[in-house]
């Protein structure tokens, strides 16, 4: 009674040892999707004023041009 009792803890063990080995697996899988979706990234924009590149959804847009802060804009206008 004691082996069957031994064999069933090992089976037990090396059964959860598979299925975290698969969770790890799956896990690493869902981040480098993750990761390869984000290199997408977003359109990149130069302002106007300074010449600094940012992305478009941080930048001021102005009579169709792009600015990296309201200041800029303002001196930009002003000139």
């Amino acid at each position: 009674m004691g082996r069957l009792l031994f064999f069933a803890l090992i089976v037990v063990f090396f059964i959860w040892v598979i299925r975290s080995y698969r969770r790890a697996i799956k896990k690493q899988r869902e981040e480098a999707r993750k990761e390869s979706s984000s290199i997408e990234g977003e359109d990149m924009v130069r302002c106007i004023h300074c010449g600094v590149h940012l992305p478009r959804s941080e930048s001021i847009a102005s009579e169709g041009k792009f600015f990296c802060s309201d200041e800029h804009r303002r001196l930009h206008l002003q000139s």
